[in-house]
């Protein structure tokens, strides 16, 4: 695992605040998206809005908190989650944690930032088969 990003603090704040409003429109607009996922003891579900970009059949999104975070957690123990993106929901299976320190995952002018804060933790995951609508 790689060093907790410099955003770490704000995680509590992002989670009370801005994913509430978030919400309303994560799921229509280009690169954000709504990620729906179960919790491993709650069995509640959540919908975490997220900036997620797109690489051939597999969706990419950058761990600006770490990957040491409930949602992640959730969707690594199950295995698969849901996907709202521009207006079309998706299940995304193989969920797989990277660290790239250099951020080639990024476009370049997100590179610079992800640098400034440290990111270096991305969650892979593929569409699965059947899985648009």
């Amino acid at each position: 695992m790689a060093a907790t990003t410099r955003l770490r603090f704000l995680a509590p704040v992002t989670t009370r605040v801005f994913n509430p409003v978030t919400r309303w429109f994560a799921g229509r607009l280009p690169g954000l998206g709504i990620v729906t996922h179960t919790g491993r003891t709650t069995g509640r579900t959540y919908r975490t809005p997220l900036l997620v970009l797109q690489r051939g059949d597999h969706y990419v999104v950058g761990l600006w908190y770490g990957s040491d975070v409930h949602w992640v957690k959730n969707i690594v123990a199950a295995g698969r989650c849901g996907l709202r993106i521009r207006g079309r929901d998706l299940q995304l299976v193989e969920p797989e944690l990277l660290v790239d320190p250099d951020r080639r995952l990024l476009p370049p002018p997100l590179r610079m930032v992800g640098r400034l804060v440290r990111l270096t933790e991305f969650l892979q995951l593929r569409v699965g088969d059947g899985a648009r609508s």
